[in-house]
């Protein structure tokens, strides 16, 4: 399940500091992750609490792509897109899938757990690392975990919970699946934890946008105790947020009404906005793995969607120089479906695509946009459809959203307002990972009373030859789930296969 921990190599990236210089930590083995030599200083501390931030880059975010998009219903295939791939986004999931391997988390929460177990021990050995400082590195380390298990339990449902860290061979242990119940549980006691001790700023703007702060610790816990179908919580979370004062949304327009020239480099190619709330951080020294996935034309594996321009953003008949910021130029390159957030390098010229050295657009987590669509979804749920819809309308004015995609839902019917902040989630997180769990929120809230949701954009995308046997699946709530990868069930007899691959 867990796989043996031999080395734990730590990359350590200055942008997570405050150099431009590349860095790595090593810590070199003793029984797997070594104590004698390391865990002496606030100085090690810090390095191995960077460390776990550092896991986060490298292919984490393809998987966290591919797991939240490629079962909805932006992103299309080409000649390029490979059969695992296909074979997600056609339902045709086997747990011979290498899409259904989870190691790259479990490292990441390993290497969480190696601070949590171990930091404490450097109170007794440096006389100058406080236990208010301790109790902040926990907490980022908390948070990072919580997130993995997050994105565990939504895509596997019941997952292995690993709380300890795996030091040496001899403390490995094969675990069986927990309930997802517990593992949300889990999440839960995880991100208190973490908000309780967590800081308010680290006093550098990029370690604020690329650590977890209180507030990306905040966001964190909407977005689970949306999930839960915990309201209340999801609203007082959101509002620590907005209350903060500190994030802002950046406008596709200026108070002169000419479009804001700056708003995608602001937003998307630089990244780290005032918008921004938490992002992985790719730059120079770490590039992104979207270039050969997404860019470059010998490789390429995915495309947005048609429906994606001609159903979601629409276009204005009548004067085409009124769009949505968030369409051409914006998530997409409307003349052939490029996934533009990713690739572009500029808002105005459709000519000027990121280079191999230059693939390193960040990946976003939470932005200020999804704390008040977050809200408007528990407002929803809350008997306050009007000011849900506010919400909406916030978001939609400052993409100068097209009147085409404008819908009129009954302020008193949850269902129809939440359908609309699901198309408009659709529009403002497209290709962010978010969609499939979306998707999957919405249709199983209340016990799935709302699965024809799921139904419906299962049967828009799902290609003729196959779209009735997809909506037969889809229909048994098991099959929302991924199966276990082969490799994980044959090393691990503990563990057993989801039920609907069984």
């Amino acid at each position: 399940m867990i796989r043996k921990v031999k080395y734990l190599v730590l990359l350590v990236f200055a942008v997570m500091l405050t150099t431009s210089c590349n860095k790595w930590l090593e810590l070199k083995p003793q029984d797997g992750i070594i104590r004698q030599n390391f865990w002496k200083t606030k100085e090690d501390v810090k390095a191995a609490v960077v460390g776990c931030y550092s896991s986060l880059l490298g292919n984490m975010s393809q998987t966290l792509f591919l797991w939240g998009e490629l079962r909805g219903d932006m992103v299309s295939s080409t000649l390029k897109t490979s059969a695992d791939q296909l074979n997600i986004m056609n339902d045709n999931i086997t747990s011979a899938n290498s899409i259904c391997g989870w190691s790259l988390i479990y490292q990441t929460i390993n290497y969480c757990n190696t601070v949590i177990t171990f930091a404490p021990n450097v109170l007794t050995t440096d006389p100058t690392f406080t236990q208010a400082a301790l109790n902040g590195y926990l907490g980022e380390a908390y948070a990072i975990r919580g997130l993995m298990y997050f994105y565990l339990m939504r895509t596997f449902g019941d997952v292995p919970l690993k709380l300890n860290a795996t030091s040496s061979d001899s403390q490995l242990v094969q675990l069986g699946k927990s309930p997802q119940a517990d593992v949300y549980k889990q999440i839960v006691s995880d991100l208190t934890f973490a908000e309780d001790n967590a800081v308010i700023t680290y006093g550098d703007p990029i370690q604020d946008k690329g650590r977890f702060n209180k507030y990306g610790i905040n966001a964190l816990q909407a977005d689970v105790y949306l999930w839960g179908e915990d309201y209340a919580n999801c609203l007082v979370a959101c509002n620590n947020v907005i209350d903060s004062k500190k994030y802002g949304l950046i406008a596709g327009k200026n108070a002169d009404g000419n479009y804001n020239s700056q708003w995608f480099n602001t937003l998307y190619y630089n990244g780290n906005s005032n918008e921004s709330i938490f992002e992985f951080q790719f730059g120079i020294q770490q590039q992104n793995p979207f270039y050969s996935m997404i860019v470059a034309t010998t490789s390429q594996q995915f495309l947005a969607s048609a429906l994606v321009m001609d159903q979601m953003y629409t276009i204005d008949p009548v004067d085409a120089t009124n769009r949505d910021v968030r369409a051409d130029m914006g998530n997409v390159r409307a003349s052939d479906g490029l996934i533009w957030k990713y690739a572009g390098a500029s808002g105005s010229d459709a000519k000027a695509i990121r280079t191999s050295t230059s693939s390193w657009a960040h990946w976003f987590v939470y932005r200020y946009a999804d704390i008040l669509l977050m809200k408007a979804e528990a407002l929803a749920w809350t008997n306050n459809g009007q000011g849900a819809l506010d919400l909406v309308k916030t978001i939609r004015d400052r993409a100068n959203a097209l009147k085409a995609t404008e819908m009129n839902p009954d302020p008193t019917s949850a269902v129809e307002v939440c359908d609309y902040i699901m198309a408009e989630r659709a529009r403002e997180f497209a290709f962010e990972g978010k969609r499939w769990y979306d998707i999957l929120r919405n249709s199983k809230r209340n016990n799935y009373a709302h699965l024809d949701y799921m139904l419906n954009i299962i049967s828009s995308v799902a290609p003729a030859t196959s779209q009735l046997s997809m909506i037969s699946k889809y229909k048994d709530i098991r099959s929302h789930y991924l199966p276990i990868n082969l490799y994980d069930i044959q090393t691990d007899p503990m563990i057993i296969q989801n039920p609907f691959y069984q």
